[in-house]
């Protein structure tokens, strides 16, 4: 049988195809696609029983309904996150539904700590300067993080990572989540309502899924709550964060520095080469314009590390279906019988 995966990137297809052949190359064959599964592409999978999906691919109702009549019966999606998936429709159809529950938790939190630092201390401006030969410091100004306030909004293994390292730096940590993490409360975290935490942090750092209770949960209402020389980084999902709401707090010159690995519409442009493209994401295009912001395409978990743990992950899900094993990466079980 021939698996096919979507949206595989250059640097995942080795580690994927290596786990692949490891596990079950001498009964199947793996077929990497660079490209997005969604309501153009999905012919593509038509005859494939199980298709291996990516964040960004689109599995709405429409397209659960085309890899069904395919012949589509499991999709084993290659991330944490699965709002990209209509579990409702999957389980209606019958399509059994896996995800990788867990992989390397420092990858994102020090990805995470990459982008507050680097606008912190304005990296980008800097280096693009020292490129040109300019060597000023003016507007490079940046603060001691020893003392200051860091706020983790999401303490699961990614916020306590998060966390860990703020207390490395000397901060003082506020945590907020629907349960408080003991490994959290380990380090001096104090929990906290999250009126609170965006009031009194002076870095505030996202680790909550998407979910209907957390789409914009920073919102224009949190933003101004916030301090008006805070750092905000959202490395978790783009939805959590309301753009328009963020502009205008840009415009008002409020943030002294905003990091985004994500953004809320980001399906059809990150991954993609757009520089021969005109940008027509107006809201995108005005986040670049603004020498405070750092935008990265979605890379927070793109380690060897974590790339390979979700290889690994994505692969023994596969061989769990085909086992007629349960495991609990499993979101929607296979019919019964």
């Amino acid at each position: 049988m021939e698996i096919v995966a979507y949206g595989v990137l250059a640097d995942e297809q080795p580690l994927l195809q290596a786990e692949f052949e490891r596990v079950l190359a001498d009964r199947h064959d793996l077929r990497c696609l660079g490209i997005f599964l969604n309501r153009d592409t999905v012919p593509t999978a038509a005859g494939h029983e199980i298709v291996l999906s990516s964040v960004n691919d689109t599995l709405d109702a429409e397209v659960l309904r085309a890899l069904a009549a395919g012949g589509t019966r499991m999709i084993a999606q290659r991330a944490t996150g699965y709002n990209n998936i209509d579990l409702t429709v999957a389980r209606e159809l019958g399509l059994a539904v896996a995800r990788v529950s867990y992989y390397s938790p420092y990858s994102v939190a020090e990805f995470a700590w990459t982008l507050a630092l680097a606008v912190n201390r304005r990296i980008v401006r800097a280096a693009h300067r020292t490129r040109e030969f300019d060597f000023r410091l003016d507007g490079l100004m940046g603060r001691d993080l020893r003392g200051r306030t860091a706020g983790v909004v999401g303490t699961g293994k990614i916020g306590a990572a998060f966390a860990r390292i703020a207390h490395g730096f000397g901060m003082r940590l506020l945590g907020w989540d629907i349960a408080e993490n003991p490994d959290c409360l380990a380090l001096g975290m104090e929990y906290v309502e999250r009126e609170q935490l965006f009031a009194e942090a002076d870095l505030v750092s996202l680790h909550v899924p998407l979910l209907p209770e957390t789409h914009h949960l920073l919102d224009a209402k949190a933003l101004g709550l916030m301090k008006s020389d805070a750092i905000l980084v959202n490395s978790s999902r783009g939805g959590l964060v309301d753009t328009d709401a963020l502009l205008e707090t840009l415009r008002a010159g409020r943030l002294s520095g905003v990091g985004l690995d994500v953004y809320e519409e980001e399906a059809g442009v990150f991954f993609l080469d757009k520089s021969l493209e005109v940008m027509t994401d107006e809201r995108l295009a005005r986040l670049m314009t603004f020498s405070n912001v750092l935008i990265t395409s979605h890379q927070a978990y793109f380690t060897e590390d974590a790339v390979g743990q979700i290889a690994r992950t994505t692969v023994a899900n596969v061989a769990d279906y085909l086992s007629g094993r349960t495991g609990d990466d499993v979101l929607v079980p296979p019919p019964a019988g």
